[in-house]
């Protein structure tokens, strides 16, 4: 007995048949695109002004790409404005070929969705992450003609002498803003964090005393501190960095529940091909674990860590709860 087609099992059985052949066509495309790429300028958007942490790292990770890549180009597009938003979103929303990447942090990723009622972007929805670049740990700084205090315990007894703990961040929703609530639980003091719009304008505040510190990353740190701007006062990382050896962590000072860093690492818009995904991951990590590669990023205050894709989403997905709780603990929203 012949087995009976009706019109619509036809229309099934030729297109299961036309899926079947599309599929080879379809991987065999997409390998094809990863050998070919790049083929055109890639950009790097970064949500920080010129010569933030966020910025030295893409800098100096698109330099080794490009040698890399036989010279191709990679521009460095910085879109800074509401603690690194607005690059995110327009990252979110770019067209997935591998040709606009985002240099994301820890802020944008994974603190952002706890701090933000009404996020233009979903981190873990709109991107696929491609590797963790670094990590950096902060430095507590003050203004050597304004504070008088050269280490932590003194800053703390100096400071219940004035009229409240001033700290500047480089906006609301960063890392250094609930740093400086970390701070405060630290060595029992209620922080009055003072959001600015960049980096520039924080410093200002600190070089006119309106404010008494700030918490920066290492890479923004170490120069204005070796040419005698600034005075570092302690490190937040687990040990000291290799950019300011004589800086004491915070913990070495006593204050032992006192740690926190931050990271950067690339994104790319999500459905973004996984064959240009893991190309760009494995030579990303490549790029920042050679010996000239990482050498300049640890001279910048970073250390380097180069993960694969897969890792850098658990490491996101971790700090995504990991700074929620700091956040729901401040009670800070930021719309």
């Amino acid at each position: 007995m012949k087995p009976s087609f009706t019109p619509a099992r036809r229309a099934l059985l030729a297109a299961v048949a036309v899926a079947g052949l599309a599929a080879p066509w379809a991987t065999a495309q997409a390998q094809n695109a990863a050998a070919g790429y790049p083929n055109k300028p890639v950009r790097i958007i970064v949500g920080f002004p010129a010569g933030t942490g966020p910025d030295i790292v893409a800098r100096l990770l698109a330099q080794k790409l490009s040698e890399a890549w036989g010279n191709q180009g990679v521009i460095v597009d910085n879109k800074p404005g509401a603690g690194g938003l607005i690059a995110a979103t327009e990252a979110a929303r770019a067209q997935p070929d591998g040709y606009t990447l985002m240099l994301g942090e820890t802020g944008q990723l994974s603190i952002a969705p706890s701090s933000y009622t009404k996020l233009p972007y979903a981190p873990q929805k709109d991107f696929v992450a491609v590797s963790q670049v670094v990590t950096s740990d902060f430095v507590l700084l003050v203004n050597p003609q304004k504070v008088p205090a050269r280490n932590v315990k003194d800053f703390v007894d100096w400071t219940k002498q004035q009229k409240g703990l001033f700290l500047a961040t480089f906006g609301a929703g960063t890392p250094g803003h609930f740093g400086a609530f970390m701070f405060g639980d630290a060595v029992q003091l209620k922080p009055e964090p003072v959001h600015y719009k960049n980096t520039t304008d924080a410093l200002g505040g600190l070089f006119s005393g309106d404010v008494q510190g700030v918490f920066a990353s290492v890479g923004l740190a170490a120069p204005n501190v070796k040419a005698g701007k600034l005075a570092a006062l302690g490190s937040t990382g687990a040990t000291r960095t290799n950019a300011l050896p004589d800086v004491p962590t915070i913990k070495e000072q006593g204050y032992a529940n006192l740690e926190f860093s931050s990271w950067f690492g690339i994104v790319a818009p999500a459905k973004t091909p996984p064959e240009i995904v893991a190309k760009l991951s494995a030579d990303i990590v490549k790029a920042v674990q050679s010996p000239e590669g990482k050498a300049k990023m640890e001279e910048a205050g970073f250390r380097v860590t180069g993960t694969g894709s897969q890792e850098f989403t658990r490491i996101i997905a971790a700090d995504t709860v990991t700074w929620g709780k700091a956040v729901a603990a401040t009670g800070f929203k930021a719309d």
